[in-house]
Parts: C-alpha cells; structure tokens; sequence
C-alpha cells in the first residue's frame, strides 16, 4: 500500500507541475507578436521609432533575440540601445494592436500604424483602427494594460 501511495503522490506532483507549465507556456505565447520566422515588428526596427521618428526596416545582419522573439535593427547603434534597454523600446502589449487588447482580445499590429505615448510605442492594426484608438487613447491604454495583465493568467482569443 505505501508503494501506491508513493507513486501516486509523485504522479500527482508531476500532474502539477505539467499542468504549471502549460499555463507558463500559455503566458509566452502572447509575450511578443511574431511573424511565421519568430520576427517581431515584421521586422521592422523598434529603436527608430524614437530616434528616428519613423518606421524603418530592420536588416537581418543586425538580428538580437530577446524575449523569445528575433527583432531586427536598422544599425548596429540601434541594435545596441535595444540590447541595453529593450523595455524601453519594445512595442507596448508585446507588438499587438492596442485598440485590440483594450477591447479584450488580440490582433497584429502594423509596424506601419504607430504612435509613441508617454515615451511607449503601441502599435494599431492599420491606421483606420488607429484613429479610432487615438480618439480616447488614455482610456484604452489604461484598458490594455489591466488586460494584458489578465492575459497572462489566460490566453486572450486572436482575432486577425
């Protein structure tokens, strides 16, 4: 009897912790928005939109990994202000549309359809979607980010 005791507690403990990381799998997978190569931004370089004041396409000879994404630089000194300060640069609600996320769900995000508030960059679905978030844009940041809180504990439906 204490044999089958044994072994279904270690089952059951085993059960736990598989069960743990398939939700920490579930939290990863909406962490950054790629395309089908592992590619954030499209590819699109993120420090440009503050140095630059512009959307800018990275080059893959300046490739970081971060955050389980591959995100490209326009320039080695771009590439190494993300390496130093990633948070800092990264799009806000890893990359998705902003207008998607305070409504509860998720979409992709145009490199091309962005805006930097309050020195954050967030990302529209396309510029029609964005007017719509500019509108009351405090509002709905405040809304994405209570939901991509709770987006972390269960995976949010994908919508486009």
């Amino acid at each position: 009897m204490k044999f089958f005791n044994r072994n279904f507690l270690f089952l059951a403990v085993f059960a736990g912790i598989a069960t743990i990381l398939v939700a920490c799998g579930r939290v990863e997978s909406v962490a950054v928005n790629t395309d089908d190569h592992g590619g954030a931004l499209r590819g699109y370089d993120a420090v440009a939109y503050f140095a630059l004041n512009t959307a800018v396409k990275g080059d893959a000879k300046y490739e970081y990994v971060w955050n389980g994404a591959k995100w490209y630089f326009s320039s080695e000194e771009n590439m190494n202000k993300f390496k130093a300060a990633p948070e800092a640069y990264a799009p806000q609600f890893g990359g998705y549309c902003a207008y998607a996320v305070s409504e509860g769900y998720t979409a992709d995000g145009d490199p091309e359809a962005w805006k930097v508030v309050e020195g954050k960059l967030y990302l529209n679905y396309n510029r029609e979607v964005q007017k719509t978030w500019e509108k009351n844009e405090g509002e709905r940041i405040e809304r994405g980010r209570k939901n991509w809180q709770e987006f972390k504990m269960k995976k949010p439906e994908h919508k486009g």
